[in-house]
């Protein structure tokens, strides 16, 4: 089964402005590299939207409906004090959930082994009734219950890398049988979660990094806790949220890891996935803010996916 890369124009149109650290450059950077000859073996798809019955599972129907009524016909608005929304916010945002629907709608049905979502806007800060840090759709976690309740999925686990806490994705995921979320992250930084004290044995699993950590400390504590609770909870799909933002160039954070590191990750996380759910894997983009670094962390991402 082929490797699947899933975006679509429309995650262009979300236009948060020159000065956004979320911005279109992000996207273009990202897809640029994944042009290269070294990826022509990559099955391209365009991301279908999610349907609203989707959205539901994970949101108050007063939150999405809010979403689209935030929407502007011209111009940009701050939704709230970090997110930014434009005329094509609301159809990037569908596209952005429908794209982990889509993949996990190829891995189950036999299409697909692995699945890379090039995509944005980003989602696992997005709580069930409110946005933050740049989301409007918590698209890992929209995958995560669609696999549950149309594929009979028994045990999904979330692995997040971004260097900020998914904070949305664990209160999604928090006592909920079946679903486990897994965080390596900063602390302390924004959103300010994500501490042991959070933690629920088999459910939820925050690895809280003092800033400064960088690639041998970072390995140590993945290899270790991280993929061993991973194989206890034993997965019969694993979803990552891949963010970019913990290497040492990224001006939102202060981890240091190099792109060679996010290589590291990806054959931990391909190890467990053919260990535990015959190699499934659904992978959505998050952060990353510096451009050069986003894009480099995602092809080493994307080339270990396709091995």
């Amino acid at each position: 089964m082929s490797t699947w890369l899933i975006t679509h124009e429309a995650c262009l149109q979300h236009d948060t402005g020159p000065d956004h650290p979320e911005c279109i450059a992000r996207l273009q950077h990202v897809l640029a590299a994944l042009s290269d000859p070294a990826f022509a073996a990559l099955t391209r798809h365009e991301a279908q939207r999610a349907p609203r019955e989707a959205l539901e599972r994970v949101h108050t129907l007063d939150y999405i409906d809010s979403v689209f009524a935030a929407i502007p016909t011209a111009g940009r608005r701050h939704f709230n004090a970090d997110t930014v929304v434009s005329p094509g916010s609301a159809e990037a945002a569908l596209r952005a959930a429908g794209a982990g629907i889509q993949a996990v709608d190829a891995i189950q049905g036999g299409q697909a082994r692995r699945v890379f979502c090039a995509v944005r806007p980003p989602g696992h800060h997005a709580e069930p009734d409110e946005s933050l840090g740049f989301c409007l759709f918590n698209s890992a976690a929209i995958a995560a219950y669609h696999a549950r309740v149309v594929h009979r999925v028994q045990r999904i686990a979330v692995v997040d890398f971004d260097v900020h806490h998914g904070n949305g994705t664990q209160t999604l995921f928090a006592g909920q049988e079946g679903l486990f979320y897994l965080s390596l992250h900063q602390h302390p930084l924004f959103p300010g979660t994500g501490t042991r004290g959070d933690n629920i044995p088999g459910n939820i699993l925050n690895l809280p990094l003092p800033a400064g950590t960088a690639s041998a400390a970072y390995r140590q504590q993945f290899h270790g806790e991280a993929i061993s609770a991973l194989i206890d909870f034993d997965p019969e799909l694993l979803i990552i949220s891949a963010g970019f933002d913990a290497a040492a160039e990224d001006p939102l954070a202060q981890l240091a890891l190099g792109e060679g590191d996010f290589a590291w990750i990806t054959d931990e996380l391909v190890a467990v996935a053919n260990y535990c759910c015959g190699g499934h894997i659904c992978s959505l983009l998050e952060g990353g803010y510096d451009l050069d670094a986003l894009s480099r962390g995602v092809a080493r991402h994307v080339a270990a996916l396709m091995r």
